[in-house]
């Protein structure tokens, strides 16, 4: 009866085992890099297939817009805060089909927030006025391993964005369509 018993319960045990979900990480963090900037990230475990990730970092950019018609097209590095949830959708599907998940690593669908900071810019030789401005584009991605601690990431996506010009002396402030397209590479700690 006892190893009737035994049996039963290694059997239970190994389905057990066999049915965890797919499931983003509960916190991954690390850093990233771009042809457009750098950053540092955190990824949160909402739910299963969504995750929170916020992000601080530079952004690096040519502006040559209505705001620096007096100026040589300013290349500038400005601080940017990112918070962005992300849903997860190909998990289950990648998991059952044997491929990695770990550090998050699936397609996924996300509302990318980012607000650039009026603190300072960095690399700004014709002192051109710092505008602030925030964005909410929803994006479509995608990020897989590279080893055990490199990844990448490319995605893209359409949205609106608000520049706050009054603030920097300008006669009003502009809201326009934005893209996001981004392709990094990172270490994840």
């Amino acid at each position: 009866m006892k190893k009737i018993l035994c049996t039963l319960m290694l059997c239970g045990l190994t389905l057990i085992v066999k049915s965890q979900n797919a499931s983003v990480e509960k916190s991954t963090f690390g850093i990233q890099t771009g042809v457009l900037g750098m950053w540092a990230y955190n990824e949160v475990r909402l739910s299963n297939t969504i995750a929170l990730r916020t992000e601080l970092g530079f952004d690096f950019g040519i502006w040559e817009t209505t705001f620096y018609d007096d100026y040589d097209a300013p290349f500038l590095l400005t601080p940017v805060i990112v918070v962005e949830p992300r849903f997860y959708h190909n998990l289950k599907k990648r998991s059952n089909n044997s491929k990695r998940i770990d550090g998050n690593s699936g397609n996924f669908i996300a509302l990318k927030m980012s607000y650039h900071p009026d603190w300072f810019v960095l690399f700004n030789t014709d002192n051109a006025p710092i505008v602030s401005d925030f964005s909410i584009i929803p994006t479509y991605g995608i990020r897989r391993n590279l080893g055990k601690h490199f990844n990448y990431e490319a995605g893209l996506g359409a949205g609106f964005s608000h520049t706050f010009a009054e603030r920097a002396g300008y006669d009003k402030n502009k809201s326009e369509i934005e893209l996001n397209m981004h392709l990094r590479i990172g270490y994840r700690f």
